[in-house]
């Protein structure tokens, strides 16, 4: 999936699976949960993972002023610790600016899966939160395995030199590959949102194959050790390395899976949590699928009927009716044929931006109505004219040098771990490895084809695009656990906030998340867009704050 560059609390999902890759599925069964009790045993009391857990950071500056950088070493398998394969993780903090009054360490999770959360600290993450919780905590954040810094990390895709080898040397004696290839291009570029032919049909399911091959070939050996629940451990390991008796936590977005899983697995390690943008784990993958893009779909609504209010004058249409019809348009025309876009555009080399690319601008669009709903609306009148460069450029990810020199230090530093190396940005990837190994998948197409029609009545293309993207985690190692309801005994009171305009992680999953929890709390947060903490006001600022800091509960109904 697609991530804007642009500072954003929570990176949850949108584009390639656009909706569904955060589902949870009983379809097929994943490992048997253990009880609350037997994961609230200390790990650290084994052998063979001391090493892990006495390790103490070394840190030095970053590269950006302001912020210092270590490496947190952690087993690739914590079945088999001891045997000497690890992952080393990048971790940033940022320093209490009231040293005298210092609590501790706060560790935060931006989102994804895939975004890193060392980097995002060094671009200033840790100005989204409150003056408060700035002074009496280190704000620290750290890449989890396989993403972004990470060594090794993930990719799906041959290195450089390997792809432009492949490119310039075809097999010999295979005179008819090309058009071949460029045929698939073609087809790829305008597949519909709704597959309804069996050719349809058989093309998602070949392409979600080759793309899960892909992944298994460049990054096989870390593949089964990247989920969440293994990413939690993790966690535990740098609240050790800090130094830290209790973990203090903030997650948004697919950071709230992440807080989960931790709570489950270690609830009287932690202090206090914050979990923004909730994602119910009693989901099953369909149900999720459901929830999820029927958000967006809500979303594109509201900017339909609230464009004049945020984007002033640059809406699309004069009225609700005319940006839907625009929106529309849009879609049927990139089914037909790929919109054009100029030659520098990311998309000229597809022939211009298919049906589903539209689909992911205008979704990555909702999650921060304030920043994206303006130059979105520019981009759509644009391409409804016959030019969609703009609205391609959306979600345009740049590689910065800086990443890339980073990445380079990282596997130098490892030489031990030996895996392909990564884009500077391997955030597709990661996205899709850690969501396919999270959440049991069904094995045989026929669920997919017969959640198509649900989904649509729910929600429309969003929901039909949702449950095609969902077709790669069918040939996936399996990993993760069967939906569940938290179980979590002995956690303290955990804080949730949820947006009731949220597209991608919907208010509902917010609130069961609440229920679920034993003493949780509910802040609800009246507005547009993705999450509330770090962009929904002061009063939002004020109670998580209030939270963090003195631990003082939200009253129920608590609402901003």
């Amino acid at each position: 999936m697609n991530r804007a560059v642009r500072r954003r609390p929570a990176l949850a999902t949108t584009a390639m699976a656009l909706l569904g890759t955060l589902s949870l599925t009983a379809c097929t069964g994943g490992p048997a949960p253990a009880t609350g009790k037997a994961r609230a045993a200390d790990p650290a009391s084994r052998p063979d993972l001391k090493p892990f857990y006495g390790q103490r950071l070394q840190w030095t500056d970053c590269a950006t002023d302001g912020y210092e950088c270590a490496r947190l070493t952690v087993p690739r398998d914590y079945a088999r610790p001891g045997n000497g394969r690890t992952f080393v993780l990048p971790v940033a903090r940022a320093a209490a600016t009231g040293p005298a009054r210092r609590i501790g360490s706060l560790v935060y999770n931006p989102g994804g899966p895939g975004a890193g959360g060392a980097s995002s600290l060094e671009e200033g993450l840790d100005e989204s939160f409150g003056a408060a919780v700035r002074a009496r905590f280190d704000i620290v954040s750290f890449d989890p395995r396989g993403v972004g810094g990470s060594v090794p990390a993930l990719t799906c895709e041959p290195a450089e030199a390997e792809a432009e080898a492949e490119a310039e040397e075809p097999e010999a004696g295979v005179e008819e590959e090309p058009a071949e290839e460029t045929s698939e291009e073609a087809s790829d570029a305008v597949a519909p949102l709704y597959p309804r032919t069996e050719a349809d049909r058989s093309a998602a399911a070949s392409g979600a194959r080759t793309a899960a091959e892909d992944c298994e070939e460049h990054s096989g050996p870390i593949l089964r050790h990247v989920g969440t629940e293994d990413a939690a451990r993790d966690l535990d390991v740098l609240r050790a390395a800090l130094g830290e008796r209790e973990l203090t936590y903030l997650g948004w977005s697919y950071g709230t899976s992440l807080g989960t899983s931790y709570a489950e697995q270690f609830p009287r390690r932690v202090r206090a949590m914050v979990l923004d943008g909730a994602i119910d784990p009693s989901l099953d993958w369909r149900q999720r699928v459901i929830s999820q893009s029927a958000g967006f779909r809500r979303s594109v609504g509201d900017y339909a009927e609230q464009c004049a209010e945020i984007a002033g004058d640059s809406c699309p249409g004069a009225s609700p009716q005319e940006i839907r019809a625009l929106i529309e348009r849009l879609y049927q025309r990139a089914e037909r044929e790929p919109l054009p876009v100029a030659e520098d555009s990311t998309y000229a080399e597809y022939g211009g931006m298919g049906a589903t690319a539209v689909l992911d601008a205008v979704s990555m669009a909702m999650y921060t109505p304030e920043d994206q709903w303006e130059p979105l609306s520019e981009a759509l009148r644009e391409a409804d004219q016959g030019d969609a460069t703009k609205l391609g450029a959306l979600d345009d990810e740049v590689e910065t040098e800086k990443e890339t020199e980073d990445l380079g230090t990282a596997v130098e530093e490892q030489e031990e771990n030996e895996a392909p190396e990564p884009p500077a940005d391997n955030g597709d990837a990661a996205l899709t490895a850690v969501n396919c190994l999270d959440i049991p998948h069904p094995r045989s197409l026929r669920p997919y084809w017969d959640a198509l029609a649900p989904a649509d009545k729910a929600a429309g293309v969003y929901g039909t695009a949702g449950v095609t993207a969902e077709l790669t985690c069918r040939d996936w190692p399996p990993g993760g656990r069967s939906p569940h309801r938290v179980e979590a005994e002995g956690v303290p009171p955990v804080l949730v906030v949820g947006t009731t305009g949220d597209p991608a992680t919907p208010y509902e999953e917010s609130v069961s998340l609440a229920e679920q929890f034993p003493e949780g709390m509910l802040l609800t947060y009246e507005g547009l867009g993705h999450t509330a903490y770090g962009r929904g006001g002061a009063c939002v600022t004020a109670k998580v704050d209030a939270y963090l800091v003195k631990r003082e509960r939200v009253r129920p109904g608590a609402t901003c």
